[in-house]
């Protein structure tokens, strides 16, 4: 039975802006920081997934040139906001708060993807997952965890899914590494 998916996370790498960075760097971090995926689930989707990453968190992450490369599958339960993995996907932006027109193409796409699958799911970053300290129904700067994915995915949003142009990565650094 497929899994009930109520939100989709927009994350960031938080590597340099325009700098390269893989799917498989991500899986190294992921590992060191106790992250695993279920070797069945490994076995089983790794044909769909073109990969056998043992720790990536992420369903999706987006690099630099706009390519989108699976990280776990969808049926998979991530590792990429604490206490409320089991319903959500995610998905990460290689970047820290600029990104390159090309992302925010496959950005836009991706979600709106997600949206036609998945109707009822919310869209919103990392950082709107942190607690409400205050109590007053909404999650201010000041009680964000992590500025991730550096925008405000609700402006975002609500301007039709549009590069913002304070986050826009002009030019890679080095696409060379």
């Amino acid at each position: 039975m497929p899994r009930t998916i109520t939100g989709v996370v927009i994350h960031c790498a938080a590597t340099p802006n325009g700098k390269p960075f893989t799917r498989a760097d991500i899986d190294a971090m992921h590992r060191q920081r106790g992250f695993h995926r279920q070797p069945a689930a490994i076995t089983r989707y790794k044909t769909v997934l073109g990969h056998e990453l043992p720790s990536i968190g992420y369903h999706y992450v987006i690099e630099l040139d706009g390519s989108l490369k699976p990280g776990r599958h969808p049926e998979e339960i991530g590792a990429h906001v604490q206490g409320s993995n089991s319903k959500t996907l995610g998905v990460c932006l290689i970047g820290t708060d600029r990104f390159t027109l090309d992302q925010w193409a496959t950005l836009r796409n991706l979600i709106a993807n997600l949206k036609q699958q998945y109707p009822t799911a919310s869209v919103l970053g990392h950082r709107d997952y942190s607690p409400d300290l205050d109590g007053d129904g909404v999650v201010e700067r000041n009680e964000w965890l992590k500025i991730c994915p550096g925008f405000d995915v609700k402006t975002w949003l609500a301007g039709g899914m549009r590069p913002l142009a304070d986050h826009l990565q002009e030019a890679p650094c080095n696409l060379i590494a």
